[in-house]
């Protein structure tokens, strides 16, 4: 059994949270693309765990795996393992990292500050790695383990890297330098090389599918250019893990109940004004991994109609709704205008996205009391997105914690 997780917005939606605790009930949880250009924050009690590239079951103890189509930053990773022992959480039997994954190389991140500014990138060299992953000069982490083939494969890149970033003006530490300090990462993650794709393969276990970033940020269906290297919508797990579609039994989205973006790229339903300012500080929307202000924006429902049509959800889990608290109006876009013709569904095409305009619903605000019993005005904003977009809302965060989620039908992997 498969249960697939995805952001349906452009990334934050608060998967991380609802990956912990439903994860309680899965026996597997799996990463499948991305990098440590995403983080996903957990709070537990007094303990807030940001997590960059170990799935979110591991503060569960659940067996937690990195699929092939993760980019690892072996540095931070082992980071994120030492940062887990010291609260407790020991990782050693329950972390799993394929052979196939790739690995960034100190070049990646180098020409990631040269050519990343335009996209809004996190600088954190995960779009020059995946093309590298493309072109075939990537090194997979089975490489990091292997000292001599490690060694045999800086050497056939490291010259020519070297020399482009020499055309920015950009140094590069010496080749022998990044070599001992990988085989040193490499001695100590030894032991969590496995093949994720024939573990998840080879077992009847419940296995919970955990991406990063969000749907609109996809390589191929998000706002290109303006998107992350790799493929956060529900295909991607298939490719990234490894596994046949058939065994997917449910595809959920996580949607925040506004909309927000980090870096550049279209957002037709942004707030420049005092209400995205108050919505943003009210709801922390700071980037776990950079730290930088999230643009934020009204709900925008024929943005949801699209990501259902590349995920296929069969239900949404609603966040952030206690944010919205205390506003008198709150707005939601349920169709644009363009040409003079209503479109219910967001397309993607640059003319459409840079001329149409979204028309708003605007609703009553809602109490905070309104929202933890889930009843008057935060109920009917619940059931208008329930309506608006076909899909059964399963669940709605009110608060940071993982007791802060109101579940309104039986949750199952």
């Amino acid at each position: 059994m498969i249960k697939i997780i995805v952001g349906a917005q452009f990334g934050d939606e608060g998967k991380g949270k609802l990956v912990d605790v439903i994860s309680k009930k899965a026996d597997v949880v799996v990463r499948y693309q991305g990098g440590n250009n995403a983080g996903h924050t957990v709070v537990v009690g007094s303990k807030t765990f940001k997590l960059h590239l170990i799935p979110s079951g591991i503060i569960h103890k659940k067996r937690s795996l990195i699929g092939a189509g993760v980019q690892i930053d072996p540095e931070v990773l082992y980071g994120e393992i030492k940062a887990l022992e010291k609260n407790g959480i020991f990782v050693s039997s329950l972390l799993g990292i394929d052979f196939r994954a790739q690995i960034i190389m100190p070049w990646h991140k180098l020409m990631d500050g040269v050519k990343g500014g335009k996209i809004g990138t996190t600088k954190r060299g995960i779009g020059p790695s995946y093309a590298d992953r493309t072109a075939r000069e990537g090194i997979r982490f089975e490489a990091l383990l292997m000292p001599k083939e490690f060694k045999k494969k800086v050497k056939e890149i490291y010259g020519e890297k070297k020399k482009i970033l020499q055309l920015y003006g950009v140094k590069i530490e010496p080749e022998s330098k990044i070599v001992k300090k990988y085989l040193k990462l490499g001695k100590k993650l030894k032991k969590y090389l496995c093949d994720v794709s024939l573990e998840i393969n080879n077992n009847n276990k419940r296995i919970l599918m955990e991406g990063a970033q969000g749907t609109l940020l996809d390589n191929d269906f998000g706002t290109y250019p303006y998107v992350t290297s790799s493929h956060p919508i529900a295909g991607g797990a298939i490719i990234g893990v490894g596994f046949g579609p058939k065994e997917v039994t449910s595809v959920e989205g996580v949607v925040k109940a506004y909309t927000t973006r980090v870096g550049n790229g279209p957002f037709p339903t942004e707030l420049k004004n005092r209400t995205g300012d108050i919505i943003r500080e009210k709801g922390n929307e700071f980037g776990t991994t950079t730290g930088r202000p999230r643009r934020v924006g009204w709900l925008d429902i024929p943005l949801l109609r699209l990501s259902n049509t590349l995920n296929g959800f069969d239900g949404i889990h609603l966040t952030k709704l206690d944010v919205l608290v205390d506003l008198k109006k709150i707005k939601i876009a349920d169709y644009y205008v363009y040409k003079g013709e209503k479109y219910k569904v967001l397309s993607l095409r640059e003319e459409f996205v840079k001329k149409a305009k979204p028309h708003y619903i605007i609703m009553n605000g809602f109490t905070t009391e309104e929202v933890v019993t889930l009843k008057g005005n935060a109920l009917k904003y619940v059931e208008k997105i329930e309506k608006l977009l076909k899909l059964p809302v399963l669940s709605v965060s009110i608060g940071p914690e993982r007791a802060q989620i109101i579940f309104r039908t039986k949750e199952r992997i």
